[in-house]
C-alpha cells in the first residue's frame, strides 16, 4: 500500500487527509481502527523513541505519547512494591516489555490520559492486559502475540488503533515538510546517542555511575522526540518528568521538576494510604491525588466533598511534610535539549534530586553553570549535541 487516507488533518475542517510514501510501500499496517493525522504523528514519533531506546541499552521499552510530545518513556526494569502500587498493576503479570509500559505510562498518568502506546518490540499478552485497563487512542509495534491482538481488538468495542510497524524500515536521509505551501527540507537527525556523548565531564564532580549513564542516555533519547524547548528528568531508567515546548528553558526545568515532585509524592505514605472509595476509577483517582497534592487541596478535602472520593476524610500532606520528603529525594538525572542559559535551572534541578546533568554546552555562561553545579556537587557533561524537534 503506497498511501492511506485519513479522516482529517490536525483538525475536522482540513480535509482532504493521507499519509503517503514518494517511493515504495508504507512500511505500517493498520490492524485495528482508524488511526487519524495526530495519530500518526504520534506513532512514527514514539516507534522511533523506542527503537533507539532498545538499540541504546539492549532493553524493552516503552512510550506514551500526546500531542507529538512523550508524557513517559521508559526501559523494561521491574517494579518495586510501591510502584505497582501507584501504577495499578498490583498482582497483574509484570513481563520486562509490561514493566517498560507501566513506567511509561505512569510518569504522568495526568497528561497520559488518551494516550498513544509504542512498544519495542512484539505486544505480549501482558502487556496488552494493562494496556486493555487504560484510556488510550492506539498503538504501534513491530507485532502482537496472537493473545495480545484479541486483548487489543476488544478495546473500544473493536475499534482501537492498532498498527505494526517493520522494524527493519529506514526513512531516506533527507526528508521534508511543507510549512504555508512552502517546502521544508533537511537531513534526518541520525546521530546516535552513545555513551561517548557523556565523556566530557566538565564539574568537579566527575563521577558518572553506570546507572547514571544509563538515565542520562535515556533522558536524551527522550529529548530528541520531545517538542522544543525540552528537558527531562530520569530515575531508574524512566522519564518522571518531561517539559515540553515552552519558550523559556528555565519554564521547562520548573514544569518538568514540578511532574518529577508529583512522581516522587505519589509514593509518599498519606498518599499510598488514601482511603479511595472502591467504586473510584483509576483516572478519578489520579485526579484527586493531583489534587491532593495540589496548592488547593481543599478541593477534595473541603466540608462534604471528599465523601464523593474516600471513605473517610484523609489528613491534608503540608507544605512542611512535602519540602522534607522531597528533601531528601536523590538520584534524579537532568537531560537538556539545548544549553543551560544560567545556573537558575541547576537551583531548579537540585531542588528535584538531580545529581547528574547533560547538556550541549556552548552558553556565554558555561562558568556559571558549572559553578553552580558545584555547589551542589552535581555532576554535569557537555554533549555537544542539540536535539531541537519541530
Amino acid at each position: 500500500m503506497k498511501e492511506l487516507e485519513l479522516k482529517y488533518g490536525c483538525n475536522p475542517n482540513q480535509k482532504p487527509a493521507r499519509i503517503l510514501m514518494q517511493q515504495g510501500e508504507l512500511p505500517l499496517e493498520v490492524l485495528c481502527g482508524k488511526p487519524g493525522y495526530i495519530n500518526f504523528l504520534d506513532a512514527l514519533n514514539s516507534w522511533q523513541l523506542v527503537r533507539e531506546l532498545k538499540e541504546a541499552t539492549g532493553l524493552p521499552a516503552a512510550a506514551s505519547f500526546k500531542h507529538v510530545s512523550p508524557a513517559g518513556a521508559a526501559l523494561g526494569l521491574p517494579l518495586t512494591e510501591t510502584l505497582k502500587k501507584i501504577y495499578f498493576v498490583e498482582g497483574m503479570e509484570l513481563t520486562p516489555l509490561a514493566c517498560a509500559y507501566a513506567r511509561a505510562r505512569g510518569a504522568d498518568r495526568m497528561s497520559s490520559f488518551g494516550d498513544w502506546i509504542a512498544l519495542s518490540e512484539e505486544c505480549d499478552a501482558a502487556t496488552a492486559k494493562i494496556i486493555k485497563r487504560e484510556v488510550s487512542d492506539g498503538i504501534i509495534a513491530p507485532g502482537y502475540s496472537d493473545e495480545a491482538l484479541e486483548i487489543l481488538k476488544t478495546k473500544k468495542k473493536g475499534n482501537y488503533n492498532i498498527v505494526k510497524i517493520d522494524p527493519a524500515y529506514e526513512p531516506a536521509p533527507i526528508e521534508h515538510k511543507d510549512v504555508f505551501g512552502i517546502t521544508f527540507e533537511q537531513g534526518r537527525n541520525n546521530l546516535k546517542i552513545t555513551p561517548a556523548l557523556l565523556e566530557n565531564v566538565v564539574t568537579e564532580n566527575k563521577i558518572l555511575t553506570d546507572e547514571q549513564k544509563r538515565d542520562l542516555m535515556v533522558s536524551l533519547i527522550t529529548l530528541k522526540y520531545t517538542q522544543s524547548n525540552s528537558v527531562c528528568y530520569v530515575k531508574d531508567g524512566q522519564a518522571i518528568g518531561v517539559g515540553a515546548g515552552q519558550q523559556s528553558r528555565i519554564h521547562c526545568t520548573r514544569l518538568a521538576g514540578n511532574k518529577a515532585d508529583l512522581w516522587h509524592l505519589r509514593q509518599h505514605p498519606k498518599v499510598l494510604a488514601l482511603p479511595f472509595r472502591e467504586d473510584l476509577g483509576r483516572a478519578n483517582r489520579d485526579n484527586a491525588i493531583d489534587v491532593y497534592l495540589g496548592e488547593e487541596p481543599e478541593e477534595v478535602l473541603g466540608e462534604g466533598i471528599w465523601q464523593q472520593t474516600f471513605t473517610s476524610r484523609p489528613e491534608p500532606l503540608t507544605k512542611e511534610e512535602k519540602k522534607a520528603y522531597l528533601a531528601g529525594v536523590r538520584g534524579v538525572v537532568l537531560g537538556s535539549d539545548a544549553f543551560f542559559p544560567f545556573g537558575d535551572n541547576i537551583e531548579r534541578a537540585h531542588r528535584s534530586g538531580v545529581e547528574a546533568i547533560v547538556e550541549p554546552g556552548g552558553s556565554i555562561r558555561d562558568a556559571q553553570v558549572i559553578e553552580t553545579c558545584n555547589k551542589y556537587g552535581i555532576a554535569m557533561a557537555f554533549c555537544g549535541l542539540r536535539l531541537f524537534h519541530h
